[in-house]
């Protein structure tokens, strides 16, 4: 992290103030740019999680810094961050705004940002980038070619865009709704779960996740990409993954040897029954309406246009028969007790394992929702009694059943968190709380939908 050398020239006292901005928690990314940019010499603010964009704004007028830097991992962040710039605008504010964090991308930045704001929008892709991003906005012989070049670069990727979607086709929903995915209900009889209703996890061993871990995202969390276990070997980046990997595991024998984390969870099953895009989930004396999207692109001959409602067997093929049922799941896991080791490690100002808690407290809560799926399949809902598949196959879902997030491209409507929350009481259960725009605290959080049937497969709505 601290490769590198200070540029005093273009550096010097420069101030970069960095947030992740309002109503979303996610940081680690946003860390290690910090780490790294401060590495090089730059006077870093970073205003931390969940900031408005007036205490924003107002700090770096206050403090008169020379660049802020936006992060956000969930998709209403990116419509905080087009306030945010047109705030700027109005506020005739001059730092050019960087922009950064998993959901954010090129195109949304030329598209959607940089038009708000005419002193400097950048996408930075990651934190070796932000380097020479910084030097080139703060130099003043390299800054206006810099941006010159960037709003030629950026008003192309717009008018592709635009190009793109004039191509694009999309039909009627009342024609994509006939276009259903063709699922032979007369023949399929779902499998009955174990339990209707919630069961709850307070302290879920650690050990026992530890083997699901997927360690591929977290090296990407760290900017080193390629396959796990192959990374080791990597010609380039083995040696640095290797102590890395070393270092992960060594801080994971002390979070699970001193009990640092605690993993909560809840998972539930109900009957249910679909009607075109809607999803009834009945539970005791009362129902919930799930609203699903369907896509409405035109498609190829003989390719649906699918709606994860189509997995769920339609209320008018249902008697009241036990064979003619059919069910839905929800999960809710999340890692909970952080806050004091992040604390202890910001007094020692040891970044490095700050970082890396946070990265390891996030591969635990993907490491229980697979967990949690696998014994679904298996066990809770038992419809794969006799699965047997590696921790790989697992990590490339070669098993039967979904596990769609709301927020996530089959079901983008970040509301519908709502209601699985309520069936699964995830707040009690699983101590989880939603944020004003939909993020779950604490960051290292996941929940999802549990579909089971054999056709079930994961897609994007796009528009």
């Amino acid at each position: 992290l601290a490769a590198g050398t200070v540029n005093e020239e273009s550096a010097g006292a420069a101030k970069i103030l960095m947030a992740t901005v309002k109503g979303d928690v996610h940081d680690i990314g946003k860390n290690i740019v910090g780490v790294v940019l401060g590495c090089n010499g730059y006077d870093i603010i970073d205003l931390g999680v969940m900031v408005p964009a007036d205490k924003i704004l107002d700090t770096a007028q206050k403090e008169k810094v020379d660049i802020i830097g936006l992060s956000g991992l969930i998709t209403p962040s990116l419509d905080e961050m087009v306030h945010i710039a047109k705030e700027m605008k109005r506020r005739n504010m001059h730092q050019p705004l960087l922009i950064g964090g998993a959901t954010t991308s090129r195109m949304h930045t030329a598209v959607k940002i940089a038009p708000e704001y005419t002193n400097g929008v950048v996408h930075v892709l990651d934190a070796s980038r932000s380097v020479t991003v910084a030097g080139s906005l703060l130099s003043p012989e390299q800054k206006t070619g810099f941006l010159s070049a960037l709003s030629t670069e950026y008003s192309d990727l717009k008018t592709s865009f635009d190009n793109k979607q004039n191509t694009k086709q999309f039909i009627p929903y009342k024609e994509a709704l006939a276009n259903k995915a063709p699922i032979d209900w007369k023949t399929y009889q779902a499998t009955v779960p174990k339990f209707t209703g919630t069961k709850t996890f307070s302290a879920f061993p650690l050990e026992k996740l530890r083997e699901f871990i997927d360690w591929k995202p977290f090296f990407i969390t760290w900017e080193m990409h390629g396959s796990f276990p192959a990374i080791l070997e990597d010609p380039i980046v083995g040696q640095e993954a290797t102590k890395l990997y070393q270092d992960a595991n060594a801080l994971l024998d002390k979070i699970i040897a001193e009990n640092w984390l605690t993993a909560k969870g809840v998972v539930g099953f109900w009957e249910a029954g679909s009607d075109g895009d809607t999803i009834t989930v009945f539970h005791g004396q009362e129902k919930t309406h799930l609203h699903f999207l369907r896509q409405q692109v035109k498609k190829a001959a003989n390719q649906p246009n699918f709606s994860l409602a189509d997995f769920v067997r339609p209320l008018a093929e249902q008697d009241g028969s036990p064979a003619q049922k059919d069910f839905m799941g929800a999960f809710a896991v999340s890692i909970h007790g952080i806050e004091p080791h992040l604390a202890n490690f910001e007094a020692a100002h040891d970044d490095y394992n700050k970082i890396m808690l946070q990265a390891l407290a996030d591969r635990l809560a993907e490491a229980f929702a697979e967990c949690l799926h696998l014994e679904t399949r298996r066990d809770f809902w038992g419809y794969q009694p006799t699965e047997s598949l590696s921790n790989e196959d697992l990590i490339k879902e070669k098993y039967q059943g979904i596990r769609p997030a709301p927020g996530y491209p089959a079901c983008p409507d970040h509301t519908e968190k709502y209601k699985l929350f309520d069936l699964l009481s995830a707040s009690t259960a699983a101590g989880i709380s939603l944020t004003e725009s939909l993020a779950m605290y604490p960051a290292a959080s996941v929940c999802g939908w549990y579909f089971a049937h054999p056709q079930s497969q994961y897609f994007g709505i796009g528009k």
